[in-house]
């Protein structure tokens, strides 16, 4: 799988899922856009030590003029991978109405402003890929996560019409992660019981980004040409659709 001559943008490059992915962008040909709100320079140093072409933006995927500047300053477009997204727990009934909406704000607005500004992009050129990233949550649903399986379910439906406004020349597909070794997962950290929670699916442990990465570069590349509006669940087999 190749994409030398491709611009590729991933959001949530800073870290866990994001950073992987693009590392295997880069490793693959691509020209990579690093955006996040934290600091992208040293994994666009790395990736640059390494061969590869990568820039650094400072974006912040809920806010529409961070994400107009994004899209302002990449030019012609070929993948992007939304790989930006936050977790907040908390039970409905003590949750802050602050933090669903922060959620909702990152998770699914900030979906719906990257396909936006990518669709923009891309649709001049007739063609492109566009990758957003939802959660195994947002099909088993959780306990103490009612706002970030809400948020994660959105992109979902965002995927499917976006797939029948988009098609043929734009492909949309979802990418819905179960357990992943991320800083979000914090699995250094989990009491015995969470931990045998997330190891619960068929394979009987969580993933690694890199699994991730995987999936995401099989929809942007040539093996992805006749998926479009669906969502797969690289999650160990806790979803099976």
């Amino acid at each position: 799988m190749t994409f030398t001559g491709q611009t590729v943008l991933v959001t949530g490059a800073a870290s866990g899922i994001g950073k992987a992915t693009a590392r295997a962008f880069a490793v693959a040909g691509a020209k990579v856009v690093l955006a996040d709100l934290s600091d992208t320079a040293s994994l666009a140093d790395e990736i640059r030590d390494d061969s590869g072409t990568a820039v650094s933006v400072t974006c912040d995927v809920a806010d529409a003029g961070s994400v107009d500047d994004l899209f302002a300053g990449i030019g012609p477009l070929d993948v992007v991978a939304n790989c930006a997204g936050i977790l907040l727990d908390g039970n409905i009934a003590e949750m802050p109405v602050e933090a669903f909406d922060r959620q909702i704000a990152v998770n699914l607005r900030g979906s719906f402003l990257i396909a936006q500004g990518a669709v923009r992009a891309m649709r001049d050129r007739g063609t492109g890929r566009i990758v957003l990233i939802t959660s195994e949550l947002a099909h088993l649903g959780r306990a103490g996560a009612s706002a970030y399986c809400a948020s994660k379910a959105g992109v979902i439906g965002l995927t499917r019409a976006l797939a029948r406004e988009c098609a043929p020349q734009i492909l949309v597909n979802a990418v819905a992660p179960g357990p992943i070794d991320t800083p979000m997962l914090d699995a250094a950290n989990m009491t015995v019981q969470e931990m045998s929670m997330e190891t619960s699916n068929p394979l009987g442990r969580i993933g690694q980004p890199e699994e991730v990465a995987s999936a995401i570069l099989f929809l942007a590349g040539p093996g992805g040409t006749l998926m479009t509006g669906q969502t797969i669940c690289p999650s160990g087999g806790a979803v099976m659709l």
